[in-house]
């Protein structure tokens, strides 16, 4: 594949060498193998990795990133591989990312572009399409110099025409305006795709209890999800295997259902322009009732992996919801030796370090049917008995109470179905997105939840943890 000019971000099937530098700050971060995400990152690019330079280093080098000597070494590293790209494992500036092309004579790209050319390659969706080429041309504007050559002026003469003489404009100035005017032009169609997406998930949040699968990327979510439900999605063992969300029903037992979503895996340092732009592909976590974060148990980094996860919800206005975490590949870890093992979490630690905690292996289905359980106590909550009437007319909400709900007594009077009810505060959520003449206790829906759940917010976007709810206890 012969190299592109700067701005062609593709890196599929070349030969690259990998770059970072060390700093004091982040050696817990990075642990025995510093390069080890940035290494999957390339496979999932499909690059061929050819070498690799390290150097440690107080700070960064305001010009280079490395230092004067390690960057000679990469010069000779790239011309002795043949490699046609190296890939640093930093953000790099405009004038280092030319200044580094300029010394190691091809082309060099940073993570996030890594990561965006990652996205680009398998956004499928129209609305994934439109938030990769945001998320590009975001990154792309302020390095415009470093990327183009062609930086003459732009001059009239005659050819041109009168009132087009003088000195003219840079070419550069011309490119951003290009790119700026295509962003704008690609935000309002992205702004049409949210709003749909945004009304289809506030739709189904308002008639279904809807739980939200995040996690690290690659830690299993797409197989837990496969796992659970009819399945469809695609899963691999690569980084981002998932790009889109797909959604699909989760019977949680004893009559009781979900609506399961699987969305995009989290990353350490994840590119801000990404974060901005994959709103929508986010929106079913911000608006889930219940988040299931995915763990892989048998990774020493999945402490750290499980608060960068928190720290992207939370900075996507998803961190209000109870969350439960899922230790997966539970199989997988009681298989390491003991020297490996000792580099990971134990389960008591995991244990006492949270509130809800279920241990599963989602290709052995271990532990499947303690987790739809306690998704199932966090859907019902504190039940309580009521007296519902209904109009005969409501037959959907009558079916749902008779298969959803526990019926104690029902009557008929004058037009109406009577039931003695022992229920949760979701089957009345259920049953007022139905619409109809409805009263529980001779009261209007939304009050009488008041009263029957007065500690609970009127809003099941906002239903408070139900940290009581540990798996083991029995309930």
């Amino acid at each position: 594949m012969e190299t592109g000019r700067r701005g062609d971000g593709s890196v599929v099937a070349e030969r690259a060498v990998l770059a970072a530098v060390i700093l004091s700050a982040d050696a817990e971060r990075h642990g025995g193998d510093p390069l080890e995400e940035l290494r999957a990152l390339a496979d999932s690019a499909g690059v061929m990795v050819v070498g690799e330079v390290l150097q440690n280093r107080n700070g960064f080098d305001v010009r280079t990133c490395l230092g004067k000597g390690r960057i000679a070494d990469l010069a000779a590293m790239v011309a002795e591989l043949g490699a046609r790209v190296v890939i640093f494992d930093h953000e790099l500036s405009p004038s280092q990312l030319r200044n580094i092309e300029k010394a190691v004579s091809c082309k060099v790209i940073d993570r996030s572009e890594l990561i965006l050319d990652i996205f680009a390659n398998r956004a499928s969706t129209k609305g994934a399409q439109l938030q990769v080429e945001i998320a590009q041309l975001e990154y792309t504007a302020p390095r415009l110099r470093a990327m183009w050559s062609h930086l003459g002026q732009v001059t009239g003469g005659a050819p041109m025409g009168v009132g087009t003489r003088g000195p003219g404009e840079q070419q550069l100035e011309i490119d951003r305006r290009l790119v700026s005017k295509r962003i704008s032009g690609l935000k309002r169609e992205l702004a049409q795709v949210q709003a749909r997406k945004t009304r289809e998930v506030r739709d189904r949040c308002g008639t279904h209890f809807t739980i939200g699968i995040v996690g690290y990327t690659n830690a299993g979510k797409s197989t837990l999800f496969n796992a659970l439900t009819a399945g469809g999605a695609f899963a691999n063992d690569q980084l981002f295997a998932t790009l889109q969300t797909r959604t699909e029903s989760w019977n949680l037992g004893g009559g009781n259902a979900a609506m399961l979503s699987d969305t995009v895996g989290f990353i350490q340092r994840l590119p801000h322009h990404l974060v901005a732009s994959f709103r929508a592909t986010l929106e079913e976590t911000v608006h889930a009732h219940l988040l299931l974060i995915v763990v892989d148990a048998a990774d020493p980094h999945a402490p750290r992996q499980l608060r960068d996860v928190r720290e992207v919800l939370a900075s996507i206005g998803a961190a209000s919801q109870p969350q439960v975490v899922v230790l997966n590949k539970i199989d997988r870890w009681r298989g390491l030796d003991d020297r490996a093992r000792a580099a990971t979490r134990s389960l008591e630690d995991w244990q006492s370090a949270e509130a809800t905690l279920v241990p599963v292996s989602a290709l052995t289905r271990e532990g499947l049917d303690d987790l739809a359980r306690v998704a199932r106590a966090n859907m019902l909550g504190d039940l309580r008995v009521a007296s519902v009437s209904l109009a005969l007319s409501a037959s959907k909400a009558i079916d749902y109470l008779e298969s959803r709900a526990e019926v104690l007594a029902r009557d008929y009077d004058d037009g109406r179905c009577n039931l003695r009810v022992r229920f949760a505060r979701r089957h009345l959520e259920t049953i007022a997105a139905m619409g109809g003449d409805t009263s529980v206790d001779g009261e209007p829906l939304h009050e009488a939840m008041r009263r029957l759940w007065p500690t609970q917010p009127d809003k099941p976007e906002a239903r408070v943890p139900l940290h009581e709810r540990i798996i083991g206890d029995g309930g």
